[in-house]
């Protein structure tokens, strides 16, 4: 039976109120990760049904500031599909009224509202959204989305843009850039460099593999797989002429290899032993058993410009990965993470095994340490400006580091880049084309199509001119297959927000939002679709 121990540790009883209130979060993005929420500055532009149900999930979690710009009252539809106005707030400011309930949700939250459209709150103060960390956009026109969109870019300030229509909607986001250094990958594989251990490491699994031929069958089958791996691994190299198992079939071989190792029963010589730690090194083999290597992601993010030419002005995350960059190019590895999975051992082994990493990971978080101090005093900026803590963050997860560049909204529609298969008749993306010419009507119309059962057939041949005059502009086929039936079946809806839609959609975006303003996981790249008739998520990147 194992012993080593469990990475979740139970609650302490001298845990804060806060620690207790957060406790599944905080072990999703730790303690900085809800630090980053907490400093967070939000505005959502109209306090629709899907605008409120985002909030909820970010006040929940404990978002610091949130502004609700929204220019409207509540109406009876709004008492109708959104569960925080009620009928007796219809007249009065809807994002004052949903303030006030979103704020009973949780009292360490703080948040205001103002009734006022982008247009006018820009045109009284110009630098009106440059201290928010983030703004989400709820239903607005073309004009008003594009004028956001234009200010946003330029402060470099990210933009989730969200629709609902119906048993529609979309997600997209625009940002300048974002850096993630903690992705959360599915399913990583061990980062225990059994093809390049280093001298305490080698000299302990050699010791340990040696001490097999003597070992009680106590200890012999509470001996940590990679001792049983690297010890096979050896006898393999030199059978081989140093060639390491590439593929299923070597690998199938070496692990039947391996299990020969197992003890054979003192009353019967033909069974083995039922020795766990020989079996989970049979299951590792595949995921652990593997040459080291620098994935395609990081080493695109070293031999980016940003990487190369660094500035005063560069964000921590640049200076990390300039040197990381030179550790690489002396080392010709990343630097080694520290962590080892839960596996079938004793304490002590797993222990010593664990602080043999340990000390390793520290070993290269210094030297790179030290390189960063370099750097930050040729640029002229304090050594305090990037701490011990980020910086051995940034190398154990130097593995799985991404950048995430976006494309502007403003671009989007006037290039001939758009590259959504706009043909495929099995693809949702004729939706979101068709939504975005939703946006240009309310422009033009002050409207949603489709409002009145009476000017439906009105709206639908307007909706189509400006769909058309949308795919003339970008260069594309102006009667894709299926363009009549989606722009009806958008007409029909009449701009209706139902609220199983808003409440799934509302869920998703708050997702995005926390992955945002953390810092951590990836977000999405850069378009999502939902069709609640189908239940199809579609993602799509839109580039110009």
């Amino acid at each position: 039976m194992s012993s080593t121990p469990s990475p979740c540790l139970p609650p302490s009883p001298l845990q804060s109120e806060k620690a207790k209130r957060y406790d599944r979060q905080l072990r999703l993005w730790g303690d900085h990760g809800q630090s980053a929420l907490e400093r967070a500055n939000i505005c959502l532009i109209n306090a629709s049904a899907t605008g409120t149900e985002i909030l909820k999930s970010l006040v929940l979690p404990g978002i610091g500031n949130f502004t609700i710009l929204d220019p409207h009252s509540v109406s009876g539809e709004d008492a109708g599909n959104n569960f925080f106005l009620t009928a007796d707030s219809i007249g009065q400011p809807r994002g004052e009224v949903a303030t006030r309930l979103l704020l009973e949700m949780n009292h360490e939250v703080r948040g205001e509202s103002r009734q006022e459209s982008v247009e006018q709150v820009l045109d009284a103060d110009p630098d009106f959204f440059a201290n928010f960390s983030l703004v989400v956009a709820c239903g607005l026109s073309e004009k008003s989305l594009l004028l956001l969109s234009a200010k946003l870019e330029s402060s470099k300030i990210p933009l989730l843009v969200v629709r609902t229509s119906g048993f529609l909607g979309y997600i997209r986001l625009q940002l300048a850039e974002h850096l993630v250094v903690e992705t959360h990958p599915d399913n990583a594989a061990p980062d225990l460099r059994l093809d390049q251990p280093w001298e305490a490491l080698a000299n302990w699994l050699d010791e340990e593999g040696e001490r097999m031929n003597t070992m009680d069958l106590k200890d012999h089958g509470h001996t940590p797989y990679p001792v049983i791996m690297y010890r096979h691994l050896k006898e393999w190299l030199k059978n081989h002429d140093g060639s390491f198992p590439a593929n299923y079939k070597e690998k199938k071989v070496f692990k039947e290899e391996m299990l020969k190792g197992m003890r054979k029963r003192e009353n019967n010589p033909e069974l083995y032993e039922d020795e766990e730690n020989f079996e989970e090194a049979a299951r590792a083999v595949n995921t652990v058993l593997v040459k080291s290597s620098i994935p395609s992601d990081t080493r695109d993010i070293l031999n980016d410009p940003a990487s190369e030419n660094i500035s005063a002005s560069s964000a921590n995350f640049w200076i990390l990965a300039h040197s990381l960059r030179e550790f690489v190019a002396k080392e010709n590895r990343l630097p080694v993470s520290g962590v080892i999975p839960d596996m079938f051992s004793d304490s002590e082994r797993y222990i010593k095994l664990q602080n043999i990493y340990i000390e390793k990971e520290k070993q290269d978080a210094e030297i790179i340490q030290r390189k960063v101090q370099q750097v930050l005093e040729s640029l002229g900026r304090s050594a305090e400006t990037i701490s011990e803590t980020e910086i051995r963050r940034f190398c154990r997860e130097a593995k799985f580091l991404r950048v995430q560049r976006g494309s502007s909204l403003n671009d989007e529609f006037s290039s001939s880049n758009f590259n959504l298969n706009l043909d495929d008749p099995e693809s949702d993306a004729l939706y979101y084309l068709v939504l975005r010419a939703v946006d240009r009507y309310m422009t033009q119309f002050g409207t949603n199509p489709g409002l009145t059962e009476t000017d439906i057939e009105l709206d639908i041949g307007r909706l189509k001119t400006i769909t058309t005059a949308m795919l003339s502009q970008m260069g594309l086929n102006t009667a894709p297959e299926g363009l009549d039936e989606h722009i009806h079946e958008v007409c029909r809806y009449g701009g209706a927000e139902l609220h199983s839609v808003a409440a799934f959609l509302g869920g998703a975006v708050a997702h995005e939002c926390i992955k945002l303003l953390t810092g951590q996981f990836v977000p999405l790249d850069n378009l999502v679709l939902y069709n609640a008739v189908t239940s199809n998520v579609s993602s799509f990147k839109v580039d110009n």
